[in-house]
């Protein structure tokens, strides 16, 4: 498809990214400095733990021209992405049901036919195309890692075990069309090769496709306190002021978008082709919002560090206190949001003991990283009966709280996010 504008080189090497990469712009300023740290999924095996250990600088920059937010720092996606990636989606049951909800929307809400292509980009482990698999729709995932025989043997799609590229794209449309519908959760913000993602992007979706993004949203991110949302595998940090100027390069426009109040701190934007679809007036009231609260302004950013000092005091504090006082203070969950919190945190097994998962997760049985706290089955937890648990996935809060309770565990609990707070 032709392009409506110039633009600047939007794919980022491996290394320092001192430029926006939507406008190329080197006016930035900083919102916050996490030190270096690990890639935040790279959970280590027992015999890992004796080798060299790998951390980069972790600072999101912002950027007032384009209204993005964005490292300034880019881990080679083979390291961030290997093939024994743990995150797999469908073993969490409230994600798991809201991406069944989510196909069921978007079927019902642009009349999806039978048979129509669907193609997820990194589809994980199938979960989402799943549920346009159940309406007759085509199919189609594109992931990286392992997590593509899940897809394929559990959820029977067929799936591309690569990065998106345009070459990708293009082989896609060669077998199978172009795409009436492409969805990307919590992955557009992910790949450091922005422009080899839009132009795969462009190529692969139909005139009057949608392709439908959810990303962790700024503006959620400076109101929430989540400083948990920086780490390497977001490379950027969207604002629906960036998505609206990315868009406008390449013939597209973003219609219409929506905070998402059943997870924390993310967007949802969909997109067309220019003039598809009419501009929902939701998109006008989000940009207004963003000016009105400062959120490309250092100032606001500044506040909101003092925020994030206060509470790493406060749930230090907490920390030590149990720890002289011989109380069992441990975590359940290990999102790779919670590798930040710990290493930033400075949390180490002497302080957290262990973090408590699913058991079927791949992380069971391997070491937090850069903290080296082990990660274990969360029976434990009913076994032990620990003083303070700690929710490092604090965005489900109420349904993990709920699921203790209901089995009879008495512990305190401990939200990080987005303000410190025991639960008794």
């Amino acid at each position: 498809m032709r392009e409506q504008k110039k633009k600047p080189n939007q794919d980022a090497a491996p290394g320092i990214l001192d430029h926006c990469q939507i406008t190329g712009s080197n006016n930035l300023f900083e919102a916050i400095d996490l030190g270096h740290q690990p890639p935040c999924d790279a959970l280590l095996t027992k015999e890992a733990l004796n080798q060299p250990e790998a951390h980069y600088p972790l600072r999101l920059m912002i950027c007032p021209e384009s209204g993005l937010g964005q490292l300034d720092y880019v881990v080679d996606g083979k390291i961030i992405y290997p093939a024994e990636y743990p995150y797999r989606a469908g073993i969490s049951e409230p994600l798991r049901l809201y991406l069944l909800g989510f196909a069921d929307d978007v079927v019902k809400r642009f009349k999806v036919l039978p048979k129509s292509l669907c193609v997820d980009v990194g589809c994980n482990d199938g979960t989402l195309l799943s549920g346009f698999k159940r309406y007759g729709l085509r199919t189609i995932g594109v992931e990286p890692t392992n997590m593509a025989k899940f897809a394929r043997r559990e959820n029977k799609i067929e799936t591309i075990q690569n990065f998106f590229t345009e070459s990708v794209a293009r082989d896609i449309v060669k077998e199978y069309g172009r795409a009436k519908i492409i969805t990307m959760t919590n992955v557009f913000a992910h790949m450091a090769t922005l422009g080899e993602v839009m132009r795969g992007l462009d190529r692969l979706l139909d005139k009057d496709g949608v392709f439908m993004t959810e990303s962790q949203y700024l503006l959620d991110i400076l109101n929430r306190n989540q400083f948990d949302q920086v780490y390497h595998e977001h490379i950027r940090l969207y604002s629906v002021k960036s998505l609206v100027k990315l868009f406008s390069y390449y013939g597209m426009e973003v219609f219409d978008a929506q905070k998402l109040a059943s997870r924390e701190g993310s967007i949802r934007v969909y997109v067309a082709r220019k003039g598809v679809y009419p501009i929902s007036p939701d998109v006008g009231k989000l940009l207004v919002l963003e000016e009105k609260s400062g959120l490309f302004k250092p100032r606001t950013w500044a506040k909101w560090r003092g925020r994030i000092v206060e509470n790493r005091h406060r749930f230090l504090d907490l920390a030590h206190k149990a720890r002289s006082k011989g109380l069992r203070f441990v975590a359940d969950s290990c999102p790779g949001r919670g590798t930040v919190i710990v290493n930033y945190y400075g949390l180490d097994k002497t302080i957290m003991p262990y973090i408590a998962q699913l058991p079927q997760s791949e992380k069971v049985g391997k070491f937090m990283p850069g903290t080296h706290i082990p990660v274990v089955g969360n029976e434990i937890i009913m076994k032990e009966r620990p003083d303070y648990v700690v929710v490092l996935a604090w965005h489900y809060g109420d349904y993990i709280m709920k699921n203790w309770r209901a089995k009879g565990l008495k512990s305190k609990f401990v939200l990080p996010l987005p303000e410190f707070k025991i639960i008794s």
